[in-house]
């Protein structure tokens, strides 16, 4: 649901599982940028990962649903029937569908760093504000990537974070504070590796 006037942050992702990290990116995005909601997008598959050991849409969508316990997190798997395969296809298609909602695209400082390999990335950049939010042993390689440069000029400091969604893009902010150590590749190794095989 999105009326107009409303903020959402976008965050995508294979959710490969879902975990606390997420959860916790995306309450911090909420309270940060004044958004009244995040939709946890569930992606068919990452075009620059491995999908090989990539579970079920299904499977996925029911994790990421009882890992987001919170009613302003929304968790969807559109773009397959959309037929979206990259970034830049379903951004375009929100914009046309939803005119009137600010939208935000938040992601990782892991993501920023090899933002530059992503499709139509300065599209992107073109298309909505973006969101950053700072992990563990990405700050410097995040802000010294080819994307963060090239974008350094329309970085909005971090204390207009608030306005971030009302801001014509180009225009995205770092978030510092406290983060998460958790991610989908470091819970997937340790399920391959426990005696129980994860359950």
């Amino acid at each position: 649901m999105a009326t107009p006037g409303m903020r959402i942050g976008l965050y995508g992702g294979s959710f490969n599982p879902a975990h606390a990290g997420h959860r916790h990116v995306s309450l911090m995005a909420l309270k940060r940028l004044g958004l009244d909601r995040i939709w946890w997008i569930v992606t068919p598959g990452n075009p620059l990962k491995d999908t090989g050991e990539l579970a079920s849409t299904e499977m996925r969508m029911a994790q990421a649903k009882e890992i987001a316990d919170d009613p302003r997190i929304d968790v969807t798997a559109f773009e397959a029937e959309i037929g979206a395969r990259y970034t830049i296809d379903t951004l375009s298609y929100l914009k046309r569908r939803f005119p009137g909602v600010d939208f935000v695209w938040v992601m990782g400082a892991d993501n920023l760093a090899g933002f530059h390999r992503w499709r139509g990335w300065r599209r992107i950049a073109r298309q909505m504000p973006i969101a950053i939010i700072d992990r563990p042993g990405w700050t410097l390689k995040a802000m010294g990537s080819r994307a963060a440069i090239a974008l350094s000029k329309w970085r909005v400091d971090e204390g207009r974070a608030p306005a971030l969604a009302r801001l014509k893009p180009p225009a995205w902010v770092f978030l510092h504070g406290p983060r998460s150590h958790l991610s989908s590749t470091l819970l997937r190794q340790r399920a391959r590796t426990s005696p129980s095989g994860g359950r």
